[in-house]
């Protein structure tokens, strides 16, 4: 991976099992089950090659999910499919293919089709057919079957807004809550990987942990109340930031908009993308927030009463955000 070491989350997973699930034509050998292991370097990483008929897919997903036991499963486009229906584990698809046998019709994925990664069996290319259209047609017919209370919670799915093979957002949030759309295509590249597999890989072990970290808002009034562009140092700053805490925008309610919510969450998405998921927080009284740290600029709407450690931003010491990320990387975490 080409990404600067700092965007590691070495101790993230540690001692725990991740079971990657490839995506059509692909293998075990595929770059993204590589990545993981780059920047989860205590985790293992599991990632086998899958038979072509999807039931015999799911059958060997199931034997290693019983033998193996894993505490993740990852799964991307027919692996996000795969993983779906595997209940009872943390799961992340990312653009699942749930309709994949409509997926092959579209998009010209009929006849020899060569494998996009190496396979232990040494096979290069296979044949889809009708007769294999129909079997994916069969059992992807089975998503969504086993979601109740527990699992609903259990599930998280990346849709990339480039994405022209697979468009399942509206199907996915008929059934799950937490569907998070990213600024990228189909196939992971590292930068996905880092900015927007990673941050939820950081949530589901925290929840599996039952990980605490300290919350610090930070307050963007100026910028989102204008929908301004954010400097590129801020959106490093709520990375880095967001990598080490329990980090929110806190921003202030603006007069008589009754559409600011949604303007400032698509805002969000578009300019902080998958670390800001869900966290937003619209209110004219900072001080009521609970939490260990707020930066802003400002001394208003309850900002001037934030009974935490309140970072007055612009001014010496927090002039800049390069000012910012020195002092939070000399708490280590604090």
């Amino acid at each position: 991976m080409e990404e600067n070491s700092k965007d590691k989350r070495p101790d993230l997973m540690v001692g725990k099992k991740i079971l990657y699930v490839h995506g059509f034509g692909s293998s075990g050998a595929t770059g993204s089950a590589k990545s993981l292991r780059i920047l989860l370097p205590k985790a293992t990483v599991i990632s086998p090659d899958l038979p072509i008929r999807p039931a015999e897919a799911m059958e060997l997903l199931h034997s290693i999910c019983e033998t193996e036991k894993p505490d993740m499963i990852v799964g991307s486009s027919m692996g996000g499919m795969y993983a779906e229906m595997l209940y009872g584990f943390d799961r992340l698809l990312v653009n699942p293919a749930f309709k994949i046998a409509d997926t092959m019709a579209e998009h010209n994925m009929m006849g020899r089709v060569t494998f996009s990664n190496p396979r232990q069996d040494g096979a290069t290319d296979f044949l889809v057919n009708k007769a294999l259209q129909n079997e994916f047609r069969e059992v992807s017919s089975h998503c969504f079957e086993g979601v109740n209370e527990v699992e609903y919670d259990r599930v998280f799915a990346l849709f990339g807004i480039h994405d022209v093979l697979v468009h399942t957002f509206d199907l996915f949030t008929e059934h799950y809550p937490q569907a998070i759309r990213f600024n990228g295509a189909h196939f992971l590249n590292d930068h996905a990987m880092v900015h927007c597999v990673l941050p939820v890989v950081q949530w589901i072990d925290d929840r599996q942990e039952n990980r605490e970290r300290p919350i610090l808002y930070i307050s963007l009034d100026d910028t989102l109340r204008n929908g301004k562009e954010p400097i590129p140092t801020a959106i490093k700053a709520y990375e880095q930031l967001a990598s080490v805490y329990d980090t929110y925008i806190l921003a202030s309610i603006p007069y008589n908009r009754p559409d600011a919510w949604a303007d400032q969450v698509r805002w969000v998405e578009k300019w902080l993308g998958v670390p800001a998921y869900n966290r937003l927080i619209l209110s004219s009284h900072k001080s009521l927030s609970y939490g260990d740290y707020l930066i802003d600029a400002h001394d208003t709407a309850g900002a001037e009463s934030f009974m935490g450690t309140h970072i007055k931003f612009g001014i010496d010491p927090f002039k800049t955000w390069e000012d910012v990320i020195t002092f939070f990387d000399r708490l280590g975490g604090q």
